[in-house]
């Protein structure tokens, strides 16, 4: 754990989050800033700066952290239509350098691009 992360705060418990799922591996809970009705990410319990730091040893991680993001979008009832987005560096749009996953969804979602198709 990295003191001066607010993921890591998160999963310590030391920041308060709506937490809204979880396993040994990956905790989720409600982005503070919704980008959409449902917006959850689902973060590594263990401090991993961003996706390119993942190793073949990450796989149960990311198997969990899919398996969660499902049960979200069942609960959730999204599971017609979901992003599931992660973003590396300052660069690629992370504003949080500790794995995670934006599982967005509730409304109708544009291409990445912004263009309609």
């Amino acid at each position: 754990m990295t003191a001066d992360c607010l993921f890591c705060r998160i999963v310590t418990g030391d920041e308060p989050a709506e937490i809204v799922g979880e396993s040994d591996r990956v905790i989720a809970f409600r982005d503070k800033f919704p980008r959409a009705p449902v917006h959850v990410l689902v973060a590594s319990r263990e401090h991993i700066p961003s996706a390119h730091a993942l190793g073949e040893e990450h796989a149960q991680l990311l198997t969990d952290a899919f398996r969660v993001a499902r049960q979200i979008a069942d609960r959730e009832q999204i599971a017609d239509g979901y992003r599931i987005a992660t973003n590396v560096g300052s660069r690629g749009g992370q504003a949080i350098p500790h794995l995670h996953f934006h599982v967005v969804g509730g409304k109708q979602l544009g291409f990445v691009d912004g263009t309609d198709g």
